[in-house]
């Protein structure tokens, strides 16, 4: 059997793309994977913080919402208390250490699913809201990504993208400076998030607390 043409300079290589995308999904677990059983004792203060963010979204009661990079489930209480025991609680990873701890300190609270964030086993327009946690900073193809989310929610529904700290807390945390093309600094996300079928709303970059809220647009 010949071999598979080689795309032409410039086109698309998806057989490249879904492989590169393999090997930072394998990165990503590897990391989580060894933090899992302590992620939550580094970070015992920041409950208020996710509290305060899951409020942005507006859920009611009845509502379907899904954590995306749900890791140990920090979000799923207020996600759960904000749309009631009628609500649907989604939460989702790639990483099955990180939802096993989920699924420990907080029984009962969501529905958990091993999937990736840009491959989601969901109909279309399924959700009401997506909460993301530090979601896009591990994102090797955030436009992918954020069209699936898109994907999977109705139009009006309400994206967070939220960290308990903001840009510059987290760069000094980990020794780094920012730098311009920083994809949640706010000229690089915008248009962004625009591209993939959501409109951004609201923005805060502050020492204790980053979040991008963005309402999904029609058609």
């Amino acid at each position: 059997m010949p071999p598979s043409p080689s795309p032409a300079p410039g086109a698309p290589d998806p057989a490249g793309r879904d492989a590169q995308h393999s090997a930072e999904l394998a990165r990503t677990r590897a990391f989580f994977a060894s933090r899992a059983a302590g992620w939550d004792a580094k970070f015992p203060d920041d409950g208020p913080r996710y509290d305060a963010a899951v409020a942005t979204l507006g859920l009611l009661p009845g509502g379907r919402v899904l954590d995306a990079g749900c890791g140990t489930g920090r979000a799923l209480p207020p996600l759960r208390a904000a749309v009631g025991p009628d609500g649907l609680v989604l939460g989702v990873d790639v990483t099955p250490e990180m939802l096993h701890e989920a699924g420990a300190h907080h029984p009962g609270t969501a529905a958990l699913l091993l999937a990736d964030c840009a491959r989601l086993p969901l109909p279309d327009a399924a959700l009401d809201a997506v909460f993301a946690a530090g979601l896009i900073s591990h994102l090797d193809d955030p436009d992918r990504a954020l069209r699936e989310l898109a994907r999977v929610t109705r139009p009006g529904a309400v994206l967070a993208l939220f960290h308990p700290v903001g840009r510059s807390a987290l760069a000094a945390r980990h020794g780094r400076a920012l730098t311009p093309d920083d994809l949640r600094a706010e000229p690089n996300l915008r248009p962004l998030l625009t591209a993939t079928g959501w409109h951004l709303d609201r923005y805060t970059d502050t020492d204790d607390q980053y979040l991008a809220r963005a309402v999904r647009t029609a058609g």
